[in-house]
C-alpha cells in the first residue's frame, strides 16, 4: 500500500493529502490551485482523483476547491454544517491574496460514513469545534487519523475563535479521539506523526481542558 502524499500548500502551509489508492482522492485542497495541480502531477494525473474530501471550509484547506471541481470533475464531499461557512471565506481568502471560487459541494456528509476507495476505506467522524463541520477520516484497518485542524502533534489542537468555533464542541471532539487506535496522524497543519499517534491525541484533550 502506497502513503499518503503530504503536499505542504501556500499560503498558510495548509497540508493536502494525496491517497493514491485504487480509487484516488485528496483529503483538503489548499490555497493555490496551481500549485496543487503541479504538485499532484509528480505522482499522477490529476484527472485520475475521484474524490476531494475537505476536513473544513476554512479558505486555507478548500480555496482551490472550485478550481479543482471545474478543471477534474472531482466529486467535493463537505459536511452540512460547513456549507454556510463557504459564503465567508471569500473575504478571508481576499486578505490573503487568494481566490476564492466558489463551488457547490457533490456530496453533503453528517458524520459515520464510510467511503470505500478499493485497499483505503475512509470514515467520516464529525469532530466540531474547530468550525461547525469540520471532520477527521479514519481508516480503521491502518489506523491512520487524517486530523484536519481538530488536532495536531505534540499536543497542540485547533483554534476557537473564529466563526462557528467552540471550545466545548472541540474538547468533546478530541475526546471522541482518544478512543480511537491511531498509529499514524495525518494533521491539517505541522509534521505527520507516523507511530503511537494516540499520545499524541491524549496530549491535545489534556492541554484542551487546561487552555480552553
Amino acid at each position: 500500500m502506497l502513503k499518503p502524499i503530504q503536499i505542504v500548500t501556500p499560503p498558510l502551509a495548509a497540508n493536502v493529502y494525496l491517497l493514491r489508492s485504487e480509487i484516488p482522492a485528496l483529503i483538503d485542497v489548499g490555497g493555490d490551485s496551481a500549485f496543487l495541480v503541479d504538485a499532484v502531477k509528480k505522482y499522477m494525473n490529476p484527472k485520475d482523483i475521484e474524490y476531494v474530501f475537505l476536513t473544513h471550509s476554512h479558505f486555507d484547506h478548500a480555496s482551490a476547491a472550485g478550481d479543482w471541481k471545474s478543471w477534474f470533475d472531482s466529486k467535493i464531499v463537505l459536511h452540512e454544517k460547513e456549507f454556510s461557512l463557504l459564503k465567508s471565506q471569500g473575504f478571508a481568502s481576499y486578505m490573503f491574496g487568494i481566490k476564492f471560487k466558489p463551488f457547490e459541494p457533490d456530496i453533503m456528509i453528517k458524520g459515520g460514513e464510510v467511503f470505500d476507495l478499493g485497499d483505503i476505506k475512509l470514515e467520516v467522524i464529525h469532530t466540531p469545534g474547530h468550525s461547525p463541520g469540520s471532520v477527521c477520516l479514519y481508516e480503521r484497518e491502518k489506523k491512520w487519523l487524517f486530523s484536519g485542524d481538530t488536532v495536531f502533534p505534540n499536543g497542540s489542537f485547533g483554534r476557537v475563535d473564529l466563526l462557528g468555533g467552540s471550545s466545548y464542541e472541540l474538547i468533546k471532539s478530541i475526546e471522541k479521539l482518544t478512543k480511537l487506535d491511531v498509529k499514524n496522524l495525518y494533521p491539517g497543519h505541522e509534521e505527520e506523526v507516523i507511530g503511537n499517534a494516540n499520545e499524541h491525541i491524549k496530549t491535545s484533550l489534556r492541554f484542551a481542558k487546561m487552555f480552553l
